[in-house]
C-alpha cells in the first residue's frame, strides 16, 4: 500500500482533531456535571498527545491493516470518569458518554458547513482543504456511529446502561473488562472466518458504512451541499 505524505496531511489532522475534542469533551460535560476527576489529571485537553492509547491509537489500527479489514478504526485513552462524583450518577452518565458522539456529529456539520466557503481559499491550497473537510466529515460521523454500539466500554454501551432497568443494565455493565476483545472479534476475526469459508461476515463494516451514508446525507441536506 503506498501511502504519500499528501494522503498523511490530510487523514491525520482531521483524525486528531476528532479524536482530541471527542475524548476532551466527555471530561469537559463529567467536570460540569461534578466529577473533577479528568479536570485534575489535565485530560480535558486540546493537546493530543494527553488523549493517545498505545494499542487502539497505533496498535489496533496497524491490526485491522494487516487483516486487510475494509474497516479501520482506532480510539484514545478513555477519559477518566468517577461516576459515583456526578450529581445524578446514573443520568449524568449517559450525558458524559453522549457528550463524544454529539461533539463529532457537530464537527462534521462543521465540516460540511466549511464546503460552502473553499471558492475564499487560495487555488494552490483549494484541494488539499477540500479533502481535510472531506476526510473530517466522514471520520467523525464514523467516530460517532462506532462509539454509540451498546458494547462497554463504548459510549453506546455507557448510555445503554444509564438507560436500562437495574436487571438489564447490571449484566451489560459487567461487559465492560472484555469489551475491547468482543470488538476485536467483531471487527478483525468474523472477517477472516468469513474468508475462510467464503461469506462475508463483516458484519460491524457493512452496518457502519449503511448507517454512515444515512447521516451523512442527512447532514448534507441539512447544510444544504445536495
Amino acid at each position: 500500500m503506498n501511502i504519500s505524505l499528501y494522503d498523511v496531511s490530510v487523514w491525520v489532522l482531521p483524525l486528531i482533531i476528532a479524536i482530541t475534542f471527542h475524548e476532551a469533551a466527555h471530561g469537559f460535560i463529567a467536570h460540569r456535571l461534578g466529577d473533577d476527576t479528568a479536570w485534575k489529571l489535565g485530560r480535558v485537553s486540546f493537546n493530543p498527545l494527553k488523549h493517545i492509547d498505545p494499542f487502539g491509537t497505533l496498535i489496533l489500527p496497524a491490526m485491522l491493516l494487516f487483516a486487510h479489514s475494509p474497516f479501520l478504526f482506532g480510539y484514545a485513552k478513555p477519559v477518566p470518569v468517577n461516576f459515583r462524583n456526578l450529581n445524578h450518577p446514573k443520568l449524568d452518565m449517559v450525558w458524559v458518554a453522549l457528550a463524544g458522539p454529539v461533539t463529532n456529529i457537530i464537527l462534521a456539520t462543521a465540516a460540511a458547513l466549511a464546503f460552502h466557503a473553499l471558492p475564499l481559499v487560495p487555488a494552490d491550497a483549494a484541494q488539499w482543504a477540500a479533502d481535510n473537510l472531506k476526510n473530517a466529515f466522514l471520520i467523525n460521523i464514523v467516530l460517532a456511529i462506532f462509539n454509540m454500539m451498546p458494547i462497554p466500554p463504548l459510549d453506546g454501551g455507557r448510555v445503554a446502561v444509564g438507560l436500562l432497568p437495574r436487571p438489564l443494565a447490571i449484566p451489560l455493565a459487567r461487559l465492560e473488562p472484555y469489551g475491547m476483545l468482543i470488538l476485536i472479534g467483531l471487527l478483525i476475526l468474523l472477517p477472516v472466518i468469513g474468508r475462510q469459508i467464503g461469506r462475508n461476515l463483516d458484519v460491524i463494516s457493512m452496518i457502519l458504512r449503511t448507517l454512515t451514508g444515512y447521516v451523512g446525507n442527512a447532514l448534507l441536506l441539512l447544510t444544504g451541499n445536495t
